[in-house]
C-alpha cells in the first residue's frame, strides 16, 4: 500500500480519475432514472450490491483479507451503513419524480450539513464564515422549494423535493461517522460493511413488497418506484442493468484511486463537474431544464460549498470527509 507521502503528488491523475468518477455516478443516475417506471428500487439496489460485494472482495483481500473486517464497534458500523443506505435510497426515490439536475444541485447541500455535524459530533471550530456560507446555501435550498408557489407549479410536491435534502443529510452523517471510525479498518472493509448492509435492506423490501401488493392503488411516483414488484430486464433494459454494475464497480475503483493518487483539498471541487452532467443528461435524455428559479436556488447551493471547500483548503485542514457527491 502508498505511503500518504505518494498519494498527494500526481494530482492531474487525480482529477482525471474524480471526473471519470463523476461521469460514472452521474450515468448511473441517468440510468436510474430512467428505469423507475418500470422497475423497483429495492431490485437497483440489489443489483449495484451483489456487483459491488464481486468488486470489493478482491480489494478486500489485498487489504488484509476477512481479519480486516474485525472490529471493536459494529454498531457504529451498522449505524454508518444504514446512514447510507437511507441516503442512496431517499435520492434514487426522489429522481422518479424530480428533473435530474435539481436532484443533483439538492444533494449537493450534504457539505454544509457536515460543516454543521462536525461541531456537535466532532467538536470541530466553525468560523462566521463558513457559518454563513452554510446559511446561502440553505436559503437556495429553500428557494428551490419555492414557499410561495402552488402545488400545482411545482415540479413535484415538497416531501419529494425533500428527499433530496434528506439524502444530503444522512449521506453526510454517514461522513462524519466514518470520521469517527478513523483508521478502525482499511476502505475495502468499509464497503463491505456498507454493500452488506444494502443487500440486507433490497432483501428485506423484496420479502415485505416484492409482489408488489402495497404500490396498488398508490399515485407518488416515488412511493411507486418504493414498492413496485421485482420484475426480471429484459432486452434493452437487460444492458441498462449491466450498465448500472458497471458504473457502480468503475465509481468505487476511481474514487479510491482518486484520493490515492493526490490530496483530496485539490480535487473534491471537481466533484462538482456532475450538475452540468446531471443538467446535460436532463436535457438530452429527458428533454427538460430547471427554470430561473431553480437557476439561482442551484448557484447559491454551489457556490456556498465551494467557498467551504476553498475556504477549509486555505486553513490547511483536511477535507476528505467533505466529499458530497459520492453515493456508493
Amino acid at each position: 500500500m502508498s505511503s500518504p507521502a505518494a498519494r498527494l503528488d500526481r494530482p492531474a491523475l487525480g482529477i482525471a480519475l474524480i471526473l471519470l468518477a463523476t461521469a460514472a455516478i452521474s450515468i448511473n443516475d441517468m440510468l436510474i432514472k430512467a428505469l423507475s417506471g418500470g422497475y423497483p428500487l429495492h431490485q437497483m439496489v440489489f443489483v449495484r450490491s451483489i456487483l459491488g460485494l464481486c468488486f470489493t472482495g478482491p480489494l478486500l483481500m489485498m487489504e488484509g483479507g476477512l481479519r480486516a473486517l474485525r472490529t471493536d464497534r459494529p454498531a457504529l458500523h451498522l449505524l454508518r451503513g444504514f446512514c447510507l443506505v437511507i441516503s442512496n435510497m431517499a435520492f434514487f426515490a426522489a429522481l422518479a419524480a424530480l428533473p435530474l439536475a435539481e436532484a443533483t444541485a439538492l444533494f449537493f447541500v450534504a457539505p454544509l450539513f457536515i460543516t454543521l455535524l462536525s461541531i456537535p459530533v466532532l467538536g470541530e471550530k466553525v468560523g462566521p464564515l463558513r457559518l454563513g456560507a452554510v446559511i446561502v446555501g440553505f436559503l437556495g435550498v429553500l428557494l428551490m422549494q419555492r414557499p410561495w408557489a402552488g402545488g400545482e407549479e411545482l415540479a413535484a410536491s415538497r416531501l419529494i423535493l425533500a428527499l433530496p435534502v434528506l439524502a444530503a443529510f444522512t449521506y453526510a452523517s454517514t461522513m462524519v461517522l466514518t470520521r469517527r471510525l478513523g483508521g478502525d479498518m482499511p476502505p475495502a472493509g468499509l464497503a463491505i460493511y456498507t454493500q452488506g448492509v444494502f443487500l440486507v435492506v433490497a432483501l428485506a423490501f423484496f420479502l415485505v413488497a416484492g409482489d408488489g401488493r402495497f404500490a396498488e392503488g398508490v399515485q407518488n411516483e416515488s412511493l411507486v418506484f418504493l414498492l413496485r414488484a421485482w420484475t426480471w430486464p429484459e432486452g434493452r433494459d437487460l444492458w441498462l442493468f449491466l450498465g448500472l454494475g458497471l458504473c457502480s464497480g468503475l465509481v468505487a475503483y476511481s474514487l479510491a484511486a482518486a484520493y490515492r493518487a493526490a490530496d483530496a483539498a485539490t480535487i473534491a471541487p471537481f466533484e462538482y463537474a456532475g450538475l452540468p452532467l446531471a443538467l446535460f443528461w436532463g436535457w438530452t435524455i429527458f428533454g427538460s431544464l430547471p427554470g430561473p428559479v431553480t437557476w439561482a436556488g442551484m448557484a447559491l447551493i454551489l457556490g456556498s460549498g465551494l467557498f467551504v471547500y476553498l475556504r477549509e483548503r486555505r486553513r490547511g485542514r483536511e477535507v476528505a470527509t467533505r466529499r458530497p457527491v459520492r453515493r456508493v
